[in-house]
């Protein structure tokens, strides 16, 4: 007995987690909370993650891998139809599904639309319920009955991302339905994402922030060179491609007052990343209509195996 006492304590459990659902309920807040430190660009915006985020939360004697994913959304866009599907793949590759739903809003035809996705999934899920700091308890507390009439979730966990309410408890929760396993990843690794993805994606969050109109969704960022220089400053160079003219001289401004503005805030960002000072190179091109074409999306890095 005493001997498999002590086996039992050195359990490590490790395992896949995906965050799924609509568009904008706050899955990369969600992740960026749990892991205590942005992997995930976030905006106001709906469609703002278009690839599939890994985030490794280490805790003590257990590994979360954490699976942030594009917003699940009927759309005939080339570009919008390979987000869905990154997102839909993960559902059998994971152990267990964290489907969000936000309770200022309750339950839409965009979350049902993501219900009828997961027909026949056998993968366990859990309904994280967000923004809950935005909903009196009553309101609260019907929306949670009337999902667990659905008979879909093994638990129903209500949350505040943003205000770090009910973290502690989500976290617990994922560990109870993770497999005993290996530590798939080393302690200082926060993401499997390239540092030139990551770092791409932060100058985009900066457009989503600061642009309007079709602008943040045409744009795509593609880092295209990064080195250190000989004092020790590292060059980031990318390129922001637009799909129209007049898209791009928006993105560069008067007297480029736009880009430098997108510059100076990505660069704060990736200092704090990289914990070193950059010099960050921004080029503007256009590539008419690149949304819809599928040899375009795969060259700028949003590929997904079936498409």
């Amino acid at each position: 007995h005493f001997n498999l006492q002590i086996a039992m304590t050195d359990l490590f459990k490790s395992g896949y987690a995906s965050i799924v659902g609509r568009p904008n309920v706050g899955k990369s807040t969600l992740l960026n909370c749990l892991m205590a430190k942005k992997v995930a660009v976030t905006s106001n915006r709906p469609q703002t993650t278009r690839n599939k985020i890994t985030g490794v939360l280490h805790l003590p004697g257990a590994q979360i891998i954490l699976v942030d994913t594009p917003g699940i959304h009927k759309s005939d866009r080339t570009l919008n139809e390979m987000m869905v599907r990154a997102s839909l793949s993960t559902f059998s590759d994971v152990d267990l599904l964290l489907v969000m739903l936000s309770a200022e809003s309750g339950f839409c035809v965009e979350d049902e639309f993501v219900l009828n996705s997961m027909r026949g999934v056998k993968t366990k899920k859990v309904l994280v319920i967000n923004k809950v700091d935005l909903v009196d308890k009553s309101n609260l507390l019907i929306l949670m009955d009337e999902m667990n009439k659905k008979s879909l979730f093994e638990e129903i966990i209500p949350i505040s991302a943003l205000k770090e309410d009910g973290l502690d408890q989500l976290k617990s929760l994922i560990l109870n339905y993770l497999p005993e396993g290996p530590e798939y990843f080393p302690k200082d690794m926060d993401t499997d994402c390239p540092e030139t993805f990551l770092f791409g994606e932060l100058i985009r969050e900066k457009i989503l922030k600061l642009t309007r109109f079709e602008i943040p969704h045409s744009v795509a960022v593609v880092v295209e060179d990064m080195y250190e220089q000989n004092n020790g400053v590292v060059q980031i160079d990318a390129t922001i491609y637009a799909e129209k003219d007049s898209q791009k001289k928006i993105l560069i401004g008067e007297r480029g007052s736009m880009l430098k503005n997108i510059g100076r805030q990505a660069r704060q960002d990736i200092e704090k990343r990289i914990g070193a000072k950059i010099f960050l190179k921004l080029f503007v091109k256009v590539k008419a209509n690149w949304r819809d074409q599928k040899k375009t999306i795969k060259e700028f890095g949003y590929t997904h195996d079936s498409f």
